[in-house]
């Protein structure tokens, strides 16, 4: 699956796509094709504060 993956602080340059093995769901677990997601202005200012 094609997925963005932040592993530093830092703005939109440091959020990089990447291909991950899909998730298998556990027992009990369901797993959601989800093709999109928001973010809001305080997910950005959180990690432009920890430089």
């Amino acid at each position: 699956m094609r997925a963005v993956q932040i592993t530093r602080f830092g703005g939109p340059e440091v959020m990089d796509v990447v291909e991950l093995p899909d998730p298998v769901p556990g027992d009990g677990e369901q797993l959601f094709d989800i093709s999109s997601s928001g973010i809001n202005f305080a997910d950005t200012h959180h990690r432009l504060s920890r430089n």
